[in-house]
């Protein structure tokens, strides 16, 4: 993509710093799926606990807008309430798109890092534009 064009990109959409913290233990996209039959056929869906991580979450999240239209850079410190799961970001940034970004493509750069604190499980992010290496 040429200069001129990311710019255009770039001003057409956020382009300030966007931080929140969402209460909650986040879940491992991955390690959270339950195995379902749908007409015959055997599916994977996400469990319980993730579904009912996503719906809390889309309540404490705003819809922005105008939403990031460019590439983003996400950091994010999640905070768990024990060391036992992973750090896995992927259904925050499932969540994350088409309320803060258009689509979790977008996303560039991840810098991700897990702490434990069992009184106070949250996912603090924050999410500003990429800016390519020269």
């Amino acid at each position: 993509m040429k200069a001129s064009e990311k710019k255009s990109l770039v001003a057409h959409g956020r382009t300030e710093v966007w931080q929140r913290t969402i209460f909650g233990s986040p879940q491992s996209k991955a390690n959270s799926r339950k195995l379902v039959t749908v007409n015959g056929k055997p599916m994977f869906i996400k469990g319980n606990a993730a579904r009912a991580y996503l719906a809390d979450f889309l309540k404490q999240c705003p819809l922005l807008d105008p939403l990031f239209e460019c590439d983003v850079t996400v950091e994010m410190d999640i905070y768990y309430s024990s060391r036992r799961p992973d750090v896995d970001d992927s259904l925050v940034l499932d969540a994350m798109q088409g309320r803060i970004y258009r689509n979790d493509r977008q996303v560039r750069r991840r810098i991700i890092t897990g702490y434990v604190d069992k009184d106070n499980p949250r996912a603090e992010i924050t999410i500003y534009p990429f800016e390519d290496r020269p």
